[in-house]
């Protein structure tokens, strides 16, 4: 992302334009500011605020103080305050709803960085940094939008899915046995077996009879 924050360091340069009308307390700010030294610029910022409460430089370097040690929701009240003050430079107001876009995007609050961007380019349509960040806000926007979409819809998918009864085994039909053939006989062929075995029998004991008949011995002495 590019140039997160719009230094408005701008008014400082015409510093000395204005530097009868700033408590020295705000001119130790910006010098302070300038030399990362944050809290103390804050410090130096609020004793200005204290002499000069319409100060825009104060308020607005106050807001740029707060951002640096990313203290965004007081930052973005800073800049709020600014906006109020109503300039007639439309470059300050610009500078103002830029970084009030820049405190909204910082928490990823995309359409009110968007908002605060689209008023800013209203009042300077020339700031490329401006233009930048709010391609920028708007293409984040758009990946939440998806992102929040797709949670939306796999929250829907797993609830569908507990609704769901849980699907039966499926089960192959059982193939019924295959019974033995049973041989189809006719009363015919019953007859014909029943007398062949009849006259087995009758056969067998003919038989028998013979071979006890071989086995007697006969005696012809009388006592």
């Amino acid at each position: 992302m590019k140039k997160i924050e719009y230094i408005v360091l701008m008014l400082l340069v015409s510093l000395s334009a204005v530097a009868q009308k700033e408590s020295a307390n705000v001119r130790e700010g910006n010098k302070l500011y300038k030399s990362s030294k944050y809290t103390d610029a804050e410090i130096a910022y609020r004793k200005g605020l204290l002499q000069n409460p319409k100060s825009f430089e104060a308020n607005f370097n106050l807001g740029n103080a707060l951002f640096r040690q990313k203290k965004y929701p007081e930052a973005l009240e800073q800049y709020s305050n600014t906006a109020a003050l109503q300039p007639k430079e439309k470059g300050k107001i610009a500078a103002a709803f830029h970084n009030i876009g820049n405190s909204f995007l910082s928490d990823k609050k995309y359409e009110d960085a968007i908002k605060s961007y689209e008023k800013a380019l209203k009042n300077n349509p020339k700031d490329n940094d401006t233009r930048y960040n709010l391609a920028y806000a708007q293409a984040q926007l758009k990946k939440q939008q998806e992102k929040d979409k797709n949670k939306d819809k796999n929250k829907k998918d797993d609830k569908q899915d507990q609704n769901k009864p849980d699907p039966k085994p499926k089960e192959q039909p059982q193939q019924p046995k295959p019974q033995p053939q049973q041989p189809q006989m006719s009363k015919q062929n019953a007859q014909q077996i029943l007398d062949a075995l009849q006259q087995d029998e009758k056969n067998a004991q003919d038989k028998a009879k013979k071979q006890q008949a071989r086995g007697t011995i006969k005696s012809d002495i009388d006592w």
